[in-house]
């Protein structure tokens, strides 16, 4: 038998005794046995066009370049007719590094929606609440005394993150209904830990803060399958754990004891919520850097997509892999030297970040 959908009204009978039709109006009902799931239409074509829309950024990031390769050089060197060292910059460093992008991306898109919707403020993302300067931190810490500049290993990220949010949670009294104190404690959190990261930074030779640097603003450069494939597979195992976060966290939209009656183990849920933005906002710095602003704009711009109904925990990871995507091509072609892609998205995300503050429905309780 069928239940009705959590979190919406149900009708009431029929005169005629039949069964009251609960399925939300975006919905869909596929039943197989004695299972059955609620198949959102919009949610899903939405999904549909930014995969769409990735494949066409990918397209357009494989031409983009500050070496001023042609599109006829490009294209040779993708399909392995060009001489030797085009197509090894276009298939050993350019795409690899292109799907690195994306997944970062998707893995900052997801780490701030459950964010988000955990703390009920859109401000309460990983990079405002000190999860990715605990990353930076431990990242940094690995290469004090190399001479290289050579950053640390992509693991370090989760490494620092862990504990840097332990404290938060800690010094915030929990990660329930408190959007500001969470907010205001991990600024605080990160502050001090940016402070000790650039203190560290300080006492280094050139070449160690020179390399160091770039990759704190936020950079891909240098990222191959190395490291995506690691990140590929992280995603593939803690997605469906965060799909399922996400449906249990619209509960949370009620207070505490509404969502325990409707059978919502709550501590668990945060909890486990809270644990995959940490691993998957590491994993992300760790690998790009503490590239700023994806994971609150991704939510956001999934959540005026795909509408309120659902927590957007797919779409949010599909918005950012696109931008992170269009922000690196971005930078490979606007100036003569690459920018950054942390740059790209800061420059992109301070103007966002006023909208999203200002915009009427600032307050509404769910991000």
């Amino acid at each position: 038998m069928t239940e009705p959908t959590t979190g919406e009204p149900a009708a009431a009978a029929s005169p005629g005794g039949t069964a009251p039709d609960v399925t939300p109006p975006d919905s869909l009902v596929l039943r197989t046995g004695a299972f059955s799931w609620l198949f959102p239409r919009r949610g899903s074509l939405v999904a549909v066009a930014l995969g769409a829309l990735i494949l066409v950024i990918v397209a357009l990031g494989t031409f983009a370049s500050s070496t001023g390769m042609s599109l006829t050089e490009t294209l040779s060197g993708l399909f392995g007719t060009a001489d030797p060292a085009t197509v090894m910059l276009v298939q050993d460093f350019r795409l690899p590094r292109i799907a690195v992008g994306v997944l970062v991306g998707a893995a900052l898109g997801i780490a701030g929606c459950l964010t988000q919707t955990l703390a009920g403020n859109r401000l309460a993302t990983p990079d405002l609440i000190g999860v990715n300067e605990g990353a930076t931190a431990a990242v940094v810490a690995s290469v004090v005394g190399s001479s290289t500049g050579m950053i640390g290993e992509w693991w370090l990220g989760p490494v620092g993150a862990v504990p840097a949010a332990a404290l938060v949670v800690l010094c915030a009294g929990g990660a329930g209904h408190r959007g500001h104190r969470v907010l205001v404690v991990g600024i605080g959190v990160s502050t001090v830990v940016g402070a000790v990261t650039d203190l560290v930074m300080s006492r280094q030779n050139d070449n160690t803060a020179g390399g160091v640097f770039l990759w704190t603003v936020g950079s891909l450069s240098g990222r191959d399958w190395s490291v995506g494939t690691p990140l590929l597979l992280i995603l593939l195992v803690l997605l469906p754990f965060a799909l399922a976060a996400g449906n249990r966290l619209q509960l949370l939209r009620f207070d505490d004891d509404t969502a325990a009656g409707l059978g919502v183990p709550v501590r668990r849920i945060r909890a486990l919520a809270l644990a995959l933005a940490v691993v998957l906002s590491g994993v992300a710095a760790g690998i790009g850097g503490p590239i700023a602003f994806v994971a609150l704009a991704a939510p956001v711009l999934a959540d005026r997509l795909g509408g309120r109904a659902r927590v957007p925990v797919l779409a949010s990871g599909l918005v950012g892999g696109a931008l992170i995507a269009g922000a690196d091509a971005l930078g490979r072609v606007i100036a003569p030297v690459e920018i950054p892609v942390g740059v790209v998205t800061s420059v992109l995300g301070g103007p966002f970040l006023l909208w999203v503050l200002f915009r009427p429905d600032r307050g509404a309780g769910r991000p």
